[in-house]
């Protein structure tokens, strides 16, 4: 459906500026590393209840940090648009929120909790402007997102017991491209150790195996596959992977060490799936086992899955119009290039998700920041989107 000049004229004068920075600050300002986003959830919770909305609670395999599902409905025939935001971030000091210049800054200010506040003025816009003439909108919130402490299982499980729209916008912090595709991403720890206790460099004993001779091997091997894996490659979405980024050993220079420790990734395409890749790497590490009696054990911890997005669909389409209706612009096709909860929703279920946020920086680090006037250009386009593809 296309929108009016005058529908669009509307929503943008029904996005409060003012009331959507103060609710990305209220979110900021309360610390919510991954697996401890309880505290802001409740505030989310409260604030949506403030609002006037029917907010649920659902565990969804995480009780410390229940999720926040909103379910709001015409009552007219129509599809439903789905809003979704982590609330959790990174594992890293506390920043409180800030305003300097154009900017906003603060722990989880990009990632993704700016974000998750224009979801919530889209939704207020889409009920007190009353654009929508059909179908609804569902907004949920969640903990667990950011890996290596989160495993994305409650989201997974809102997905499982039903949590899902017709198509979902997620704010996470990618602008300038619409991502139609996207690597899959694995987290790689494997420790290799020995028996034997401690000892100097010139006590070591010979039958025992070498752990950081074994890590070398190891790590060679998986550069070797590497070299095969980026074989497989796309022209948006670059090649598969395996990379190593650490590798630790010993306690001093001069002692035999015990353990030995890599990490690094493994990413994929779609159509590679990620069972697949997790049984070739296994029967690596187990193959430098066995020739080298060391005992290894390789830790495989899925991120997210590959991911793609029909750019035809009536979601992609819908979104396209809204934007250059908005922006004046066409916004380019492109690739995804980190993981996000657009994989979940395609993944298990087939619905497209489409990944748009505000202009923003500093992600994962302690100098977050998110553009204040971009922020409310995305309000305005996630409240225009659901005009146009829910009726």
């Amino acid at each position: 459906m296309l929108i009016s000049t005058e529908t669009l004229q509307l929503i943008r004068q029904t996005v409060n500026r003012d009331r959507l920075l103060a609710t990305a600050r209220r979110l900021i300002d309360i610390p919510s590393p991954t697996c401890e986003a309880g505290a802001v959830a409740d505030a989310l919770a409260a604030l949506l209840v403030e609002e006037g909305f029917q907010v649920e609670r659902p565990q969804a395999a995480w009780p410390t940090s229940p999720a926040v599902v909103v379910r709001w409905d015409t009552g007219k025939p129509g599809r439903t648009l789905q809003f979704n935001g982590h609330l959790d971030t990174v594992h890293l000091p506390f920043a409180a929120s800030a305003v300097e210049g154009d900017r906003l800054t603060g722990s989880g200010a990009s990632d993704m909790k700016a974000g998750v506040a224009a979801m919530v003025e889209a939704l207020r816009v889409v009920r007190d402007a009353a654009v929508l003439g059909g179908g609804g909108i569902l907004l949920t919130a969640h903990d667990l997102h950011e890996a290596p402490w989160g495993d994305c299982r409650q989201l997974n499980q809102l997905i499982d017991d039903g949590y899902v729209g017709d198509g979902v916008l997620i704010p996470e912090y990618t602008h300038d491209v619409l991502p139609v595709i996207g690597r899959g991403n694995a987290h790689l720890k494997i420790t290799i150790s020995r028996p034997g206790q401690p000892v100097h460099e010139v006590f070591r004993p010979r039958e025992e195996p070498n752990v950081l001779e074994v890590g070398a091997k190891l790590a060679q091997r998986l550069l070797d596959w590497n070299v095969e894996l980026e074989k497989n490659n796309h022209p948006m979405a670059g090649c598969e992977s395996a990379f190593v980024g650490m590798l630790n050993c010993g306690e001093m220079y001069n002692q035999y060490p015990q353990t030995c420790e890599l990490q690094g990734t493994l990413r994929w395409l779609p159509g590679h799936a990620w069972e697949e890749v997790r049984r070739d790497y296994r029967a690596l590490v187990a193959d430098v086992a066995a020739k080298s009696g060391a005992e290894i054990d390789a830790e495989f911890l899925l991120i997210r899955d590959a991911f793609e997005l029909d750019e035809h669909s009536d979601l992609a389409a819908t979104f396209q119009k809204v934007y250059a209706n908005v922006t004046g612009k066409q916004l380019p096709i492109g690739a995804k290039p980190f993981v996000d909860d657009g994989s979940c929703f395609w993944q298990k279920k087939g619905i497209a998700a489409i990944t748009h946020g505000p202009e923003a920086g500093g992600a994962h680090t302690t100098s977050e920041w998110v553009n204040i006037d971009d922020l409310v250009r995305v309000a305005v386009v996630y409240a225009a989107t659901a005009v146009g593809f829910c009726e």
